[in-house]
C-alpha cells in the first residue's frame, strides 16, 4: 500500500493542529469544566519539549541499500524521473526540514516536472513498498513533509511553480509547489487579485490550502480552502484526475481538509478576489494586563463577549494576540473606515484592558502582507533555507462553547507563573477565527472535510 501525506500539515496557518478532545477524552466535557486544564496543557507540553528536546536531531546514515530501495531506484531510473539520492551533492539541502528537531532521512527524493513524473514516482514507490510523501513548501511543524519517518520517497513539487489568472473568470491556476509570498505577488500583478491565506511567505500552498489556510482576511473571505474550485490530482494508484464539485465530488470533498490521505495536488484552481485598495493595520501593546492572572482573564473574557455579542463586530475585523509571559500584544486588520474604527470599534474592543496607545495606519494590500510577514514576500523557487528548532502544540475552541473565566484564569496563570520561569524561549499566539459574521464559520456551497467550521479561538504554543 502507498501512503500519502501533505507537505505542510500545519497549524494552518500557518500551523500544526491536533484535536485534543479526541485524543484526551477527559478534556471532552460539555460544560467546559475541564477546559481550564486543557489550555494549560498545551503550554506545559511546549515548555517541556522545548527544554528537553529542543536540540536538532542529527541525520542518521542510511544503511546499505535494501532490495526495496534498489527496486525503487531502478524503477525511477527506468521512467527517467529526476531523482536525488544520498550520494547527490545537494542531498542535505533538499532533505533539511523546516523544524530541525524532527529530521528524517528519505530513501530518495524526486523532482518531477510533469504530472506523469509525479504518477511514476507514486507507482514506483507503491511497487517497491515505500511510503510516499508529497512536499510543497516543506513547512510542516512535525516534518510530515520529510515523511514523518526515515525511508520515505519524497515527491518534491518545487518545479510546479506556475501562477496564472484567467482574465474573464479570475480563477487562478497555481502549481502545487508555489509558496504563499510568490503567489500573493503574482496574483496582484495579474489584475490586482488576492486570496485569503497565511502570513508566512515561505509556506507552500499544498498543505496550507488543503488543511484550511487562515489569514487576517479569513473572517472576511473564508479560509484558503474555501477558494478551491478545482484541483489536478495524482491518486495513490497513479491515476491523474481533474477534481471539482461536479467531477469526482467525493474526492473534492475529501481533498479539501484531508488531502494527505487521498493524493498529490499538482495544480490548484482558486477563485481570486479583488484586492482591497487599503487595509487598516492596527496593533497595541497591552502588556500591563499581565499584572495578574485574574486581571488578564477578565479582560480576555470581555474581549470574547465583544466578538460574540457586539453589534460593532462583523466580518471586516480580524486580530490575533501574542504573548511570551512578559508581553501581551494584540494586532490585526480592519476593512473599512479608519476614523470609525479608531473612534468606535477599537475602544469598545479594548474595554477592560489597561489604557494603551494603539498604532493604526492604512496600507495597501501588498504592504499589509509585507507588514504581517515582517519582511519581503518573494521567496526562491529552489534552495529555500529557513529553519528553526521547536516543539509546538495547538488547540481549537468553539463558538458553541466559549471559554469560561475559570479556563482563562488557569491558562493565564500558567503563562505568568510557569511561563516566565521557562528555561527556553517560547510564545503563544491566539487567533480569532469565529465570532459574529465570521466567514470561516460559514459552510461553503460545496461542503468539505475540514473539521473546525465552528472554531472561535485557535491557540498555539511554541
Amino acid at each position: 500500500m502507498t501512503y500519502l501525506h501533505s507537505s505542510s500539515r500545519l497549524f494552518y496557518i500557518i500551523f500544526f493542529f491536533f484535536k485534543p478532545f479526541r485524543i484526551f477524552p477527559f478534556l471532552n466535557n460539555s460544560q467546559g469544566s475541564n477546559m481550564n486544564s486543557s489550555l494549560a496543557i498545551i503550554l506545559a507540553f511546549a515548555f517541556l519539549f522545548n527544554s528537553t528536546f529542543g536540540k536538532p536531531v542529527q541525520y542518521s546514515s542510511l544503511p546499505q541499500l535494501s532490495s526495496r530501495q534498489q527496486s525503487l531506484f531502478d524503477c525511477l531510473s527506468a521512467y527517467n524521473v529526476p531523482t536525488e539520492l544520498v550520494s547527490s551533492p545537494d542531498w542535505n539541502s533538499y532533505i533539511s526540514p523546516y523544524n530541525l528537531r524532527l529530521a528524517y532521512v528519505p530513501a530518495a527524493l524526486t523532482l518531477p516536472t510533469t504530472p506523469q513524473q509525479v504518477s511514476d514516482s507514486v507507482t514506483c514507490a507503491a511497487a517497491a513498498g515505500v511510503k510516499v510523501q508529497a512536499k510543497s513548501g516543506g513547512h510542516s511543524y512535525a516534518s510530515f513533509s520529510s515523511g514523518g519517518q526515515d525511508g520515505s520517497l519524497i515527491v518534491d513539487l518545487q518545479e510546479f511553480n506556475s501562477i496564472s489568472v484567467d482574465s474573464s473568470t479570475f480563477v487562478a491556476s497555481v502549481g502545487g509547489g508555489v509558496r504563499l509570498g510568490n503567489m500573493a505577488l503574482a496574483l496582484y500583478a495579474q489584475g490586482q487579485r488576492a486570496l485569503p491565506h497565511g502570513t508566512c511567505p515561505g509556506v507552500g500552498v499544498g498543505g496550507h490550502f488543503t488543511h484550511g489556510g487562515y489569514g487576517h482576511d479569513s473572517r472576511l473571505w473564508g479560509l484558503a480552502l474555501d477558494t478551491i474550485v478545482a484541483m489536478d490530482v495524482v491518486l495513490a494508484n497513479g491515476t491523474f484526475v481533474h477534481v471539482s464539485s461536479s467531477n469526482y465530488p467525493e474526492l473534492f470533498f475529501a481533498l479539501r481538509g484531508a488531502a494527505e490521505s487521498i493524493g498529490i495536488v499538482t495544480t490548484f484552481y482558486l477563485q481570486t478576489l479583488a484586492a482591497p485598495s487599503s487595509v487598516i493595520n492596527f496593533s497595541v501593546d497591552l502588556s500591563a494586563v499581565l499584572s495578574s492572572a485574574s486581571t488578564v482573564a477578565n479582560a480576555f473574557l470581555n474581549l470574547q463577549n465583544f466578538v460574540l455579542t457586539s453589534p460593532l463586530v462583523n466580518r471586516n475585523i480580524s486580530f490575533g494576540i501574542y504573548t511570551n509571559g512578559n508581553t501581551f500584544s494584540l494586532a490585526g486588520w480592519y476593512f473599512g473606515d479608519q476614523t470609525y474604527f479608531t473612534n468606535t470599534v477599537l475602544p469598545a474592543m479594548l474595554n477592560g484592558f489597561p489604557t494603551a496607545t494603539p498604532t493604526i495606519r492604512s496600507l495597501g494590500w501588498l504592504d499589509s502582507l509585507v507588514n504581517e510577514a515582517g519582511g519581503q514576500l518573494q521567496e526562491p523557487l529552489s534552495g529555500y533555507s529557513a529553519h528553526d528548532t521547536f516543539y509546538a502544540k495547538s488547540i481549537v475552541t468553539h463558538n458553541a462553547q466559549p471559554l469560561t473565566l475559570a479556563a482563562l484564569k488557569s491558562f493565564w496563570g500558567y503563562v505568568i507563573n510557569q511561563g516566565r520561569s521557562s528555561v527556553s524561549p517560547w510564545f503563544s499566539i491566539i487567533n480569532l477565527y469565529g465570532g459574529i459574521d465570521s466567514q470561516i464559520n460559514v459552510q461553503p456551497i460545496a461542503p468539505s472535510s475540514y473539521a473546525d467550521r465552528d472554531a472561535l479561538w485557535v491557540f498555539q504554543a511554541r
